[in-house]
Parts: C-alpha cells; structure tokens; sequence
C-alpha cells in the first residue's frame, strides 16, 4: 500500500512539473470572440470611440481601436444632475475634473492611464523626459478586461466604469458628515437619452444611486428617501487638440485663470514653475473665405437648457465681440442655440451664461465641456 502511494505521488510531481515547464499554448487555450461575434445582437454607435448597447444586459461596451493604444485625449467628468444643497456644494451642472489619459493593454488587461502634468520635461531629450515620468506617480483609473479583439481592436466590458463614482458625490457627502454613502448597482444604470457619440468626443451619462443608513439633516432636507441618493454623472471622452496652438505666458494682470507646472528641463535662469493663462484657441480655419452675419454654426446651449438669460447672453457677447471682431470675425456672434445641433447636448459650458456661438468654418473651439487641456493650456469646449 505504502509502495503505491509513493509510486502516485511520484507519479502527481512529475506531471505538475512538466505542465509548468510546458504550458498550454494560446490555441490550446479558449480563444477569444471577435468584435462581430460578441456585438452581433447590441446596437452600435460610431464615434470617437464605438461603443455597443447590450440592451438585454444593460450593458455598455467599448471598442478600443488600434490608433488609440497609448495616444493620449481627454477625460472629463461632471454632474448633471445635482443633490440640491448649497450645504453639500453637489449642484446640478456641477464641472468635475479633467485628465490627460491613455489607453494601455497588458495581455488581457486594458488600463485606463492619467497622465501627470504637473511635472514634466519639455525638451527633445528623451532621456530626460522618461526620467521625470519615472520620477512621479501616475494614476490608473479603470482596469478593463478584453473581451473580444479583432487584430489590434479590443473590445471591453466597460459598464462598471460608467457606473463608477468618478465626480466623488459619496466623498462629499461624507465631508458633510450626514453619513457614509456608497453606489448601489442595483438601482444604477446607463442613461441612454444622454449617452452619445461624435467624431471627435464619447459622451455617457449614468444614473447613481448612493445608499446609507444613517443620513444627516442636509440630505433629510432634498431627497425623498435620505436613504437612497440618485444623482447623474457624466462621462466625456474628448479627441485632444490639434497641435498649432500658441501659449501665451501668465501675467496677474491679464484677468485670466492661469495654468502652472513644474519644467525640470528649463535653464537655471529661468524658473521651473511655468505659468501661463487657459485660453481658447481662436482662429480662422480658412482666411480665404468671406465672413458673413447670420451664418453662426450655433455650439452652446444644449436641450438641459429650457430658457435661456437673455441678459446673461448680452453680457457674453460685449465681453467676447471684441475679441472676435478683433480677428476679422463680423458676424460670427449669435444668441442661445436651438437643442440638438452639433455635438450640443446639454454639457455644463453649454449652460454657462455666455452666449457665444461661433462661425463653424471660421473659428476652430471644440464643443463639449469646458476644460483646460494640460499639455498646452488651451480651453477646450
């Protein structure tokens, strides 16, 4: 019996080794659907990034294309619809932040990578460059599982993280101190009327429900059920600016918002910490064509904006038709825009109290969310 059991487990060593030594290869393994195969019964929607509509699951997937590994574009986030308490500082079209981020796969990961801008080299040096990326911290926001591929495409599972917290309501609602609130899957979901998608921007919105037991008197004050906190957040992928844009040094002076980081590779003469001012970029995109009024391709104001401030529009417009005058622009300036046009959808720019709508074929402002772009301070719409 002993010479048996010996004889066995002598047998178990030898055949464990040999599968360590030899493991199964890639066609032994289960291979992987294609895009086609997996997405054959969703509902798709081209874009900047495609994405596919599993209404049987309630599932949304992303398709990540061969030219978006490690290219770099933009991702904000924000809140549509707020809790309602100046106390709680959560309102409705409430700006959250923005990330320089980039696709990256490892086998069958797909991580969701923000950059750091806020120390860099700026130099041809790539020595130096990968030197202060290697010195500071990035951060990845999302791990994605592959699903199906088809070459170098990719297609992920990417519901939890459109059903994530991104704008951190439950942190906010904990500084408050009404009690510890976390999101219930259950009752959350993707809110298809303001999920689209554009050439140049990917747009979803989620409906959030954040439960606790023990609300405080902020939220007893706003919600039915202080117990169950719905709220929107919405996700916007943005195609990074074109390179062409001039930056203009921060002075006080100037009345602009200023962006600043760190330049380890600038001359000992001249500071490190470098400053400039979050612009618009302005520009004509044919000078050979000619102006003419009534023509404004209207951008701003989306269908979340019922009524629009007359007084607020009139003073948007004597602070910017200055400016845009200023560059051969007559006629470009138009008042609240009809709901729908463009990649106008409601986002929080679109609901600002300035009412500038810009000739399409004249002026190069992207239309989607205000947020400042890191890597070369332009203000992108």
């Amino acid at each position: 019996m002993k010479r048996t059991l010996l004889a066995f487990l002598w047998l178990l060593l030898i055949v464990s080794v040999s599968f360590t030594q030899n493991p199964p290869s890639e066609g032994q393994m289960k291979a992987l659907p294609t895009i086609a195969q997996k997405t054959e019964r969703m509902q798709s929607y081209s874009g900047f990034f495609t994405d596919y509509w599993d209404a049987r699951e309630g599932k949304l997937w992303l398709r990540i294309d061969k030219d978006k590994w490690n290219t770099p574009f933009l991702f904000h986030e924000s809140l549509p619809n707020g809790v309602g308490s100046n106390d709680l500082g959560l309102d409705r079209g409430q700006p959250g932040r923005t990330f320089v981020v980039h696709f990256e796969r490892s086998g069958p990961r797909v991580l969701l990578v923000a950059e750091n801008q806020e120390y860099r080299a700026v130099t041809d040096d790539l020595e130096q460059q990968r030197a202060v990326r290697e010195a500071f911290a990035q951060s990845i926001l999302w791990g994605f599982k592959v699903e199906a591929v088809d070459g170098d495409a990719v297609l992920v599972d990417a519901t939890d993280f459109f059903l994530s917290d991104a704008h951190q309501v439950a942190a906010r609602l904990a500084e408050g101190k009404p009690g510890r609130f976390r999101v219930d899957l259950s009752r959350s979901a993707i809110y298809l009327p303001r999920t689209r998608n554009f050439p140049e921007n990917t747009d979803v919105e989620s409906t959030l429900t954040l439960v606790g037991d023990e609300p405080g008197q902020f939220v007893r004050a706003v919600t039915p059920d202080p117990r169950a906190v719905t709220v929107h957040e919405h996700f916007c992928f943005i195609q990074a600016p074109p390179p062409g844009f001039h930056s203009r040094p921060f002075d006080p002076r100037a009345g602009y918002f200023g962006i600043s980081y760190m330049d380890f590779a600038s001359p000992v003469d001249v500071p490190i910490v470098q400053r400039y001012i979050a612009r618009h970029r302005l520009a004509r995109k044919d000078v050979s064509a000619a102006v003419r009024a009534g023509q404004a391709d209207r951008l701003l104001r989306g269908p979340r904006h019922p009524r629009a401030d007359p007084l607020g529009c009139a003073r948007g417009r004597w602070m910017v038709e200055p400016g845009v005058h200023g560059r051969g622009l007559q006629g470009c300036l138009s008042g609240p825009a009809a709901a729908g046009r463009r990649r106008s959808h409601g986002h929080p720019l679109q609901r600002d109290r300035m009412g500038a709508a810009l000739h399409a074929r004249m002026v190069d402002w992207r239309c989607c969310r205000r947020s400042s772009h890191r890597g070369n301070h332009q203000t992108v719409m």
